[in-house]
């Protein structure tokens, strides 16, 4: 599997808040941090701990548990800047020198950014999130990637190209340095402890659209060409996919190594967690079960395929995932308009991603009430040094009309830039907000 990191242009090495637990996991031999990056991580934990004690914290909390429960008519705002993070913590503001220190002052400066700058209805929660060390075996056959650097374009030439292929591959198992794991929780504790809450939590997945480790593996232009040319093989290949993040999901079950994500966790590709649906069973927090959690889905990559070819190569493959989750969420970027009668087939689907290329007047006519209306505007508004901020807000203004009668959510993510200029991400969290004052000021 190709790392996301491959996209990256400066210090931040993800691409979304989500990631947050994993960048903080250690690395083996490397849980040291010196006297001099203690107290600068000690002075950012106290700054954050002081931001997520506001009041206001509290109320936006508030608000996403009844969005989440489709009790909202006034929709909430999320920005995430994503890559553009790489202009907002440029090296010149790093001060730590020891490579888990860096990370973890990462993550405390976004948290401090996105507290006293950006503004929308994300909560500050005083915790620390430490991921498990662990490695993956991969699907034992991966691509040859060729660039890449510095966010440029990349390429690959996909293992996969014939049937015998597939009898190569297998399912991905994971190691945990449990060693590892603890030394870095014992570090974070005794460095945040009088001001965050530590907390060990892995996010092990982002989701279960089994689309992109297909495109790594057949290829991205035959996943559009396969349907016709082999289909057989893209059959097995979907199906190992299928049977191969099964298994995974029963060893994380039978290891005692899932988390709650009914809190600040995002979920999906737009959302945070906050439920008090889940979970919905009795559990103790160390035993938790996919069933307790959120789970999501998406078919990007086979956006080009019409609604039958989807339904027959990746969603009857996605279902079976899904089935074992306790809320969904579905789609990113793709517009799923023509795909609704199929993707309402969803047990316990809750939040649907409408994106920018979606009809979004249909969109708003399927989910009314019923899902969340999860609305992705163009991110390319945010990707120039001036921002057009007349049609941001006239956008804006439409689709806040067309979902005035919806359960809505408005996620700003995908930004790869924002042209170098950071005030872009707050000045729409500023513009998007007027907006909302506007149309549901009754």
């Amino acid at each position: 599997m190709i790392d996301y990191a491959i996209n990256s242009t400066g210090v931040w090495k993800g691409i979304g808040f989500w990631d947050h637990a994993a960048l903080c996991a250690g690395k083996k031999h490397e849980v040291r941090i010196s006297n001099f990056d203690r107290t600068v991580l000690k002075k950012l934990a106290r700054k954050a701990a002081t931001l997520a004690s506001r009041p206001r914290e509290r109320e936006k909390r508030d608000l996403w548990y009844r969005h989440n429960a489709l009790k909202t008519k006034r929709p909430l705002i999320l920005a995430d800047p994503e890559n553009g993070w790489n202009e907002i913590i440029t090296e010149d503001l790093m001060e730590c020198g020891g490579d888990l220190a860096r990370r973890w002052e990462v993550v405390l400066r976004k948290e401090i950014f996105w507290g006293e700058s950006i503004m929308d209805d994300r909560p500050l929660e005083p915790h620390f999130y430490i991921g498990h060390t662990h490695s993956s075996s991969g699907w034992g056959m991966s691509g040859n990637f060729r660039g890449g650097k510095n966010g440029g374009a990349y390429a690959w030439e996909n293992p996969v190209k014939e049937m015998k292929d597939t009898e190569k591959l297998h399912y991905p198992e994971i190691e945990v340095d449990y060693k590892t794991t603890g030394e870095t929780v014992g570090l974070a504790k005794e460095i945040f402890g009088d001001f965050l809450v530590v907390k060990l939590r892995s996010v092990w997945w982002w989701g279960f659209g089994l689309g992109y480790d297909a495109a790594v593996l057949l290829g991205f232009g035959n996943l559009m060409k396969l349907p016709y040319d082999n289909p057989c093989l893209l059959h097995k290949t979907m199906e190992t996919l299928r049977d191969g993040n099964l298994h995974k999901l029963d060893f994380f079950e039978e290891n005692n190594l899932l988390s709650l994500n009914n809190d600040s966790s995002y979920v999906s590709s737009g959302g945070i967690g906050y439920s008090r649906e889940l979970p919905e069973r009795e559990q103790n927090r160390s035993n938790v079960k996919t069933v307790d959690l959120w789970g999501f889905a998406d078919s990007q990559e086979s956006i080009g395929m019409s609604p039958d070819m989807f339904e027959e190569f990746f969603f009857r493959l996605q279902l079976p995932i899904l089935e074992r989750f306790g809320l969904n969420c579905y789609g990113c970027c793709e517009p799923l308009d023509s795909r609704w009668h199929i993707i309402r087939k969803i047990p316990r689907l809750r939040r649907v991603s409408v994106s920018a290329w979606a009809d979004k007047e249909k969109m708003a006519e399927y989910l009314e009430e019923k899902y969340i209306y999860s609305m992705k505007p163009n991110p390319s508004d945010l990707a120039v040094p001036e921002m057009n901020t007349e049609r941001v807000r006239k956008d804006m203004r439409r689709n806040l009309e067309i979902t005035k009668d919806c359960v809505t959510e408005i996620i700003m993510k995908d930004n790869h830039t924002l042209g170098k200029n950071p005030s872009n991400i707050s000045n729409w969290v500023k513009i998007v907000r007027k907006e909302v004052d506007r149309v549901h000021s009754g």
